[in-house]
């Protein structure tokens, strides 16, 4: 009777040691995220915090040469509205910062004055629903050269897109693009540039500095889209889907 009872008290004792075990090795990664969140700084923001908690970098912190002006954090944006509030850094994957920084090295060896200067990154899902309904008296279908419907998402959602220029440290300025950041129309457009140059409306040297932009970008493995110069993707949505946290 005696070693039945040590038996089955053997057995409680194993099974509750498996369930803490298999417990712990649940909590593990919440754990992990929630110890980096106590040792953040109090005086961060909610956002930058709900941005670090889903593993994504500032890219500043990766690469410090890389220039940062957010413009959904200020009202210099096509809608003049402050979306960002207290968010001022730019954040991304890792894997994606990396090779942002890749660019920015490539840059600076062939043009020491000239930095990247980035003017959106990551774009949490709920910040492009908003982007979205700024521009509700455009028809759906026009709306989408400019602002990914968040019904589909935008590779931005998953940081895996930047928005970026050129600065040129010497000049105190950017580079001449031949139009400002979230312009909407054909001067803008990548593919309209042969036909922006013959009608005068770009310049040689406006066309030149998005060359040069496009060229770094694209040896970091980032690609560019045919409607707005300063974007770029660096995987397709569907891989970014499989791949990569929709970032909320």
């Amino acid at each position: 009777m005696k070693e039945k009872v040590v038996s089955i008290i053997i057995i409680i004792l194993l099974y509750s040691c498996t369930t803490e075990q298999h417990e712990k090795a649940e909590q593990k990664p919440q754990d992990k995220r929630e110890l980096v969140l106590e040792t953040l700084p109090k005086t961060l923001g909610e956002f930058e915090k709900s941005l670090i908690y889903q593993d994504l970098v500032n890219i500043q912190e990766v690469d410090s040469s890389i220039l940062v002006d957010l413009k959904y954090s200020t009202e210099d944006n096509f809608f003049g509205r402050d979306v960002y509030e207290e968010l001022t850094n730019a954040y991304l994957p890792l894997d994606v910062a990396i090779d942002l920084k890749k660019a920015s090295t490539i840059l600076i060896d062939k043009h020491p004055d000239l930095r990247l200067l980035v003017f959106d990154a990551v774009r949490p899902h709920r910040i492009q629903e908003i982007l979205w309904e700024a521009l509700d008296s455009i028809p759906a279908n026009v709306r989408k050269a400019y602002v990914a419907d968040p019904s589909e998402g935008s590779l931005h959602n998953y940081g895996c897109a930047v928005d970026l220029s050129i600065y040129d440290l010497k000049k105190d300025s950017l580079l001449d693009m031949g139009t400002k950041y979230d312009y909407f129309g054909y001067l803008a457009y990548p593919r309209m540039e042969s036909q922006m140059l013959a009608s005068g409306e770009l310049s040689q040297g406006q066309i030149e500095n998005r060359d040069l932009l496009r060229d770094v970008m694209l040896q970091a493995g980032f690609k560019p889209i045919t409607s707005e110069w300063w974007h770029f993707n660096r995987t397709s949505l569907a891989q970014a889907k499989l791949r990569y946290e929709l970032i909320k």
